[in-house]
């Protein structure tokens, strides 16, 4: 619990230094959006699920923030949410400090909270905002968990958006990929979770708001579980999405 307490106030005195630049914090741009998921071969949790997740990100005068809510429905009618907020401090905005050198494009405190019914976990690091050329965005972030329930570690994180068109068509390739390192009570764990979504709406004459794909995810032992041939942790999946931004 001290170690959670250290950790939470110099989350606090990082936002407050961060605001303190300014009498309040300016948006510059964010986005919401709801996405449906449909899809099986599940492990830990149930096999088929359907998946209701909520998202907002935005860019402020301080840095960024990312959160969403997922919002479970297992095939035996089970139901449970899992939320993660992710809020990062830039030191090119709050400090000045820059780094410009092609490839960086920022350097950025970067946090996050996991929240379920079964734990809460803090992670704290540093994170990347890099340069690519057709990338929308591509971020590392380099952090360390304080865990809840099991031993703290060590997690890298790096997440991307690639648009691009095809046959005069508007698609997106996006996602993330975590990967976390064992302890004692846990084995490394890595989870690669990637959409492919076509602007169904701009296909349309709707609008581009409105996207039709496929979300991809491997998880290599789920949960910091380790895979076995009496309990399978390991899992590959493939769901259908719809989600719109608004």
């Amino acid at each position: 619990m001290l170690k959670k307490s250290i950790l939470i106030n110099w989350v606090v005195l990082c936002f407050s230094a961060s605001f303190s630049v300014s009498t309040a914090a300016e948006v510059f741009w964010q986005d919401f959006s709801v996405s449906y998921l449909n899809g099986g071969d599940y492990k830990v949790d149930h096999k088929d699920q359907q998946i209701l997740t909520f998202e907002h990100v935005a860019g402020t005068s301080w840095g960024d923030s990312f959160m969403f809510l997922d919002h479970l429905r297992g095939d035996d009618g089970s139901r449970s949410n899992y939320a993660e907020w992710s809020p990062r401090i830039s030191l090119c905005k709050v400090a000045e400090y820059c780094v410009s050198n092609g490839l960086i494009k920022d350097v950025l405190v970067s946090t996050t909270v996991e929240m379920s019914s079964g734990a809460t976990n803090f992670l704290y690091g540093v994170g990347l905002d890099l340069n690519v050329p057709q990338f929308q965005f591509l971020q590392l972030n380099f952090l360390r968990r304080q865990n809840d329930s099991v031993k703290n570690n060590w997690q890298l994180t790096t997440a991307w958006a690639l648009p691009f068109k095809m046959a005069e068509q508007d698609f997106t390739y996006d996602g993330f990929i975590d990967w976390f390192n064992s302890t004692d009570d846990q084995s490394s764990s890595m989870n690669f979770t990637s959409q492919l979504k076509w602007s169904m709406g701009k296909a349309l004459g709707l609008s581009n708001k409105l996207y039709l794909g496929v979300e991809y995810v491997y998880w290599l032992n789920k949960y910091g579980i380790e895979d076995s041939p009496e309990f399978e942790t390991d899992e590959s999946n493939l769901n259908l999405i719809v989600k719109w931004h608004f």
